[in-house]
């Protein structure tokens, strides 16, 4: 889980980088899923918050810019 005021200090480039990553891990636990081979089910929700925590600043940064 990452927290805010680390990402609050990054800059958008990074954010997008993180996301993009984010996106990635998420792809493969649901595959990992799938297929039955997941043993950290609780990883999908810390993943899916913290894709919802960057989008958020990423928006607020794009709005204030």
């Amino acid at each position: 889980m990452t927290k805010i005021a680390d990402l609050r200090s990054q800059t958008a480039d990074q954010l997008s980088d993180e996301l993009l990553k984010l996106k990635k891990e998420q792809f493969n636990l649901r595959f990992q899923a799938a297929t039955g081979q997941m043993e950290k089910t609780h990883r999908v929700g810390e993943v899916r918050k913290d894709i919802a925590r960057i989008s958020t600043l990423l928006r607020e940064k794009r709005v204030n810019a």
